[in-house]
């Protein structure tokens, strides 16, 4: 029956019993914070829209280069200038070129630099090849120029050795232009666009305020537009970035789903010869010469490579999301109790006045309980002394008597006074019941003394083996409790007792009251008396054993 229970009280409903503060002040406050709460969360819901549901954009991306230039009587159009980029999403375009001609497989001095120049073959070691020289050393030393030796290597002679121009070769390919097509889906919503329009006029240019859709840019225009000179980018070469971005609102009443163009430049700004400064590669274009040997021009391209970035977010309403969004900022709501709550916890015993309003808030809110400490699985008991005030609370285990063992001292429960319950009953006319009574005052004046127990205090208390059961009803010694006349009155009166019992089952009568029912009904009324009617003390109250004696005797004697 009690698994069942057990089981059965996992259903019960639970809920937060609250104090009302009638306080103008704190009910101002409580509203104003309200209303900001509802104020942000309306501006959420509308900048943010919480009550879309996203998904992030899938894309494609397809460039053209357009531009020709004529540098040094050479035509350099799109299939020169332009390195196509696997992947589609970056394109680069030559700015500046190094060339070394008719380069032959053979025997030539490499480059000069601290790890090549030299005075002495012994300096150069035979078959031995730097990863950043130009070939393989032969072990010899010789004239690159007037003044400098170096190792011969075998390599493609010449060796590459001019320098980088400035200003770039191709400068004029900041008038270069490129046509950026852009395709995206949002596959949660279905929904298929691209950034050029049906209207789209071939002859546009990208302008942020004039043609902020046209899909056609001006190569000087993105690095001006990203706060950069292609002057001087041209030069070494560097990356930019073309950042593409659309948010998208696909709701019907509001529809909405064009790109939003802005630019950057990706790489470092800071020349450092040591790091490599700019964006640059080689290759080469081979040939033979009338006498069937095998030429290349080694081309040394620096160039601005553009990388084209695509972010997206496309919203559309959901009922569900909207839900969603409304619950996660009703949180927010409970600032208000929180900050009050704060308020009112100011008070502490140790700084603030006794009567000031916090400590009236403090009382009114809290309920202050001394437990036992949690730590320890023992059983608790509580015990209250005739000469003391307090109750107190014993957590722990017992190495001795309970009379002896201390424990915490917790306030006992103010009761209002006992009403005399007699003077709402008839005069007894039952003379046994009378009889009864009176032999129990009689026998408590006859009671044969009891053998001194050195945890007994007055004198009364039986002989006890267990500790639990060792307690008295003083702290120190006295008169026993069940001498008094409250004791005789409130807890052995049998007339009492039985209106007591009544006034449950209105039927009872006197003879078929059992000492069981008694002994529990008198146990009642002391642990009511002396403990108070709090259930979290009343069901772990110990009663002395001089008392529990007094009321074992008075069943006895009933029976009798």
């Amino acid at each position: 029956m009690k698994n069942l229970q057990r089981i059965m009280s996992l259903c019960d409903y639970t809920t937060t019993k609250e104090v009302r503060i009638i306080s103008l002040p704190l009910r101002v406050l409580k509203i104003a914070i309200t209303l900001a709460v509802l104020v942000y969360l309306c501006f959420s819901l509308y900048t943010e829209k919480g009550y879309q549901k996203k998904d992030t954009v899938i894309s494609s991306v397809h460039t053209k280069v357009k531009g020709v230039l004529d540098v040094d009587n050479w035509i350099w159009d799109t299939s020169e200038y332009t390195i196509p980029y696997p992947g589609g999403n970056s394109f680069f375009v030559i700015t500046n070129i190094v060339k070394t001609e008719n380069q032959v497989q053979g025997l030539c001095p490499e480059f000069p630099n601290r790890k090549t120049i030299c005075s002495r073959d012994d300096i150069c070691k035979k078959a031995y090849a730097d990863p950043q020289s130009n070939g393989i050393q032969t072990g010899r030393c010789i004239q690159f120029n007037r003044t400098l030796k170096t190792c011969e290597i075998r390599s493609w002679c010449p060796v590459e050795f001019k320098s980088t121009p400035e200003p770039a070769v191709l400068a004029g390919a900041e008038n270069f232009t490129v046509l950026i097509k852009n395709n995206i889906h949002f596959a949660e919503f279905n929904y298929t666009t691209k950034n050029i329009l049906p209207e789209y006029n071939v002859s546009c240019v990208y302008d942020r305020l004039k043609a902020p859709q046209c899909p056609i840019f001006r190569l000087g225009d993105i690095l001006k537009e990203a706060g950069e000179s292609f002057s001087q980018i041209a030069v070494l070469g560097g990356i930019m970035g073309i950042e593409i971005n659309w948010n998208c609102n696909l709701d019907r009443w509001a529809s909405k789903c064009r790109p939003r163009y802005s630019f950057r430049r990706l790489d470092d700004k800071v020349v450092d010869e040591r790091l490599f400064p700019g964006f640059n590669f080689r290759f080469a274009r081979y040939y033979k010469s009338a006498d069937g040997k095998d030429l290349r021009t080694l081309i040394k391209a620096s160039g601005i490579r553009f990388d084209i970035q695509v972010y997206g977010i496309g919203g559309k309403f959901r009922f569900i999301q909207l839900i969603i969004f409304i619950g996660s900022y009703l949180s927010y709501f409970g600032l208000a109790t929180v900050l009050i709550d704060f308020l009112i916890g100011l008070y502490s015993q140790c700084c603030c006045d006794p009567k000031s309003s916090q400590k009236y808030y403090d009382d009114m809110k809290y309920e202050k309980v001394s437990g036992p400490c949690i730590l320890q699985c023992c059983r608790m008991r509580f015990v209250s002394f005739v000469d003391q005030k307090d109750i107190i609370m014993v957590d722990k285990p017992l190495q001795k008597s309970l009379q002896n063992t201390t424990g915490t001292r917790i306030e006992r429960e103010k009761i209002a006074d006992y009403k005399d319950i007699e003077q709402h009953l008839k005069p007894d006319s039952n003379a046994a019941l009378h009889r009864l009574e009176m032999e129990a005052f009689t026998a408590k004046d006859h009671e044969k003394e009891f053998s001194s127990c050195s945890w007994c205090q007055c004198s009364k208390c039986p002989k006890m083996d267990k500790f639990g059961d060792q307690l008295c009803c003083r702290s120190q010694a006295g008169d026993c409790i069940t001498t008094s006349d409250m004791f005789l009155k409130l807890v052995l009166s049998m007339n009492r007792l039985i209106y007591i019992l009544q006034y449950d089952d209105p039927f009872l009568t006197v003879d078929s009251v059992s000492n069981e029912k008694l002994r529990e009904c008198a146990k009642k009324q002391y642990i009511e008396w002396r403990f108070g009617m709090d259930l979290n003390v009343v069901n772990f109250a110990v009663m002395p054993s001089c008392c529990k004696h007094e009321i074992e005797k008075i069943a006895k004697d009933h029976s009798t």
